[in-house]
């Protein structure tokens, strides 16, 4: 997908990692190997719109089981190393040690967030992403059992609606995510939708 992108030479900073969300940029590495950094700006942008968040009949099924024990917030860690850890679907990803290490400050900082999914003792899906203002940006996620990862993914856009959050930022949109109402918005609409969700204070995630 086309989009403004640059390399990144000198030592980025939680501060203008942050600065750089505000504005409608979000970093990545070409691969986990690569210890560099480039800023995405894409043309077109993915959102999730809250207000038409869709969840199919099986999925709503699968939640109201309560097949896995969701938590938020309690091993973001973890959940940043599942996201970058190999998959049969997924041989490589993005989420190099640079990011890594950013995305865990952010986290002390209370600005980046997991919610995951347990069995017992054991993680087996989750996702993580950034709030600031009244957007949350969504980065990765990852599922070890069925519907895992979705079950997430239910559990956060109902705690984005109850705490008035107004923009879910996918960043780009796949087959998976427009199963839930995922759209992409050109990046001038999309400044707009950004700019009025960081209007006035942050939100408390």
């Amino acid at each position: 997908m086309a989009g403004r992108r640059g390399r990144y030479y000198p030592a980025i900073t939680p501060d203008v990692l942050l600065r750089a969300y505000s504005i409608g940029l979000f970093p990545m590495a070409e691969s986990a190997d690569d210890p560099e950094i480039f800023w995405v700006e894409p043309e077109l942008r993915g959102i999730l719109p809250l207000d038409a968040f869709h969840v199919s009949r099986s999925l709503t099924k699968a939640v109201k089981r309560k097949p896995f024990d969701i938590r938020f917030n309690t091993a973001f860690a973890d959940v940043m190393a599942g996201c970058a850890a190999e998959a049969p679907d997924r041989p490589s990803t993005w989420i190099n040690s640079t990011i890594r290490g950013l995305y865990t400050e952010l986290h002390r900082m209370g600005h980046a967030h997991s919610v995951e999914a347990f069995e017992g003792d054991e993680l087996v899906g989750g996702l993580y992403g950034v709030s600031l203002g009244a957007a949350f940006f969504g980065e990765s996620m990852f599922s070890r059992r069925t519907n895992a990862s979705k079950i997430c993914l239910v559990h956060l856009v109902d705690h984005l609606r109850a705490r008035g959050f107004r923009l879910l930022d996918t960043q780009f949109t796949t087959e998976h995510l427009k199963t839930f109402g995922a759209i992409d918005v050109p990046k001038d609409a999309y400044a707009k939708l950004l700019v009025a969700a960081m209007e006035g204070d942050s939100l408390v995630f």
